[in-house]
């Protein structure tokens, strides 16, 4: 089969297109045809390997896996032993663990808990675009930031894959939104449900005296004391990404920051929750969330796609596709 492989880190340019061979799928594994997948700041981090702790954990010379890409959507083509809840042509989407290589391939093996049925709403793309970014709105919002009904809510980089979610969950949840992003995209947010936009090459949110319930800062660029300013009584700020001086800055100070009955400071570390896919597939079917797509590359253009994320100017996702496959089911 044919993948797109890195050997080394470094620029997209390091990103090579290869036969390699076919996984197997072992026991409670599925063997899944990728018709498309995107791209994802896990993917530009473990590609450039700029940041102390990724090689910590992916290999501190060279990469151990050497296939990117952690969401995907395709349908099954083989199961493994003990597998239940798929069934070869079953059309899926999810996301692939950090340990395994991943889905910038024609096919990848994927644990049975990672994956969920693709919403029949959705064409391959779409769903190819959710699930890490949705997933990681959702625990910032719900489970870190303990965003509830009522409450005003503000969204820092709310134009990218994980803003775009975040601004449409938080209006599900029945909190006022407010979502900060560059100018180009101020009506972009405003279609996604913001009640309040603010363009932040105009308007400083941390000196404006306005303060929030939950900040969720996706790679914030305020310091610790500036988001303390801008968060209530109790409030809570959750940091999403980084460089390596914002997370130990935010693991560090947040925890001298934060007050058991007070403000609390923290970095959002996904936790493995079966019922958070489940939980994404039933908002999207019922329309109350739909991923931004910005622009679809093939396979052979991945390094393109790379670089085009790196610059830091993507509204929504990036989506990689396969097998020129572009129908729902």
């Amino acid at each position: 089969m044919q993948a797109m492989v890195y050997r080394n880190y470094g620029s997209p340019d390091v990103l090579q297109l290869a036969e390699v061979p076919r996984p197997v799928p072992g026991e409670g594994e599925v063997l899944i045809r990728v018709h498309a997948a995107s791209v994802n700041a896990a993917d530009w981090r473990l590609l450039t390997a700029n940041i102390f702790l990724v090689r910590l954990n992916a290999g501190f010379w060279r990469p151990r896996r050497q296939v990117l890409g952690r969401d995907f959507a395709g349908r099954v083509e083989a199961v493994g032993k003990g597998v239940q809840r798929f069934r070869p042509g079953d059309a899926v989407f999810g996301t692939q663990s950090h340990f395994a290589d991943g889905a910038f391939a024609d096919y990848v093996c994927v644990a049975e808990n990672l994956l969920e049925h693709k919403p029949g709403n959705l064409s391959f793309e779409e769903a190819a675009a959710t699930p890490l970014a949705g997933i990681t709105a959702l625990q910032g919002l719900r489970d870190m930031g303990g965003l509830q009904r009522g409450q005003q809510v503000l969204i820092q980089g709310a134009s990218g894959g994980v803003g775009t979610f975040a601004v449409q969950l938080a209006k599900s949840f029945g909190a006022e939104v407010t979502a900060v992003c560059s100018s180009r995209n101020v009506e972009m947010a405003r279609r996604l449900g913001a009640d309040h936009v603010l363009d932040y090459t105009r308007e400083n949110f941390t000196t404006s005296g306005k303060r929030f319930d939950v900040i969720l800062a996706i790679n914030g660029y305020h310091p610790l004391q500036a988001y303390r300013r801008a968060l209530k009584e109790k409030g809570r700020y959750v940091m999403v990404g980084g460089s390596d001086r914002q997370i130990f800055e935010a693991l560090l100070q947040g925890r001298r920051l934060s007050r058991k009955d007070g403000q609390q400071f923290g970095v959002l570390t996904l936790q493995p929750n079966p019922a958070d896919l489940p939980y994404l597939r039933q908002k999207l079917e019922m329309g109350e969330i739909r991923p931004v797509l910005d622009r679809t590359y093939t396979l052979s253009q991945l390094p393109e796609a790379m670089r085009s994320f790196g610059e830091g100017r993507t509204r929504g996702k990036l989506v990689i596709t396969m097998h020129g496959s572009l129908a729902a089911d």
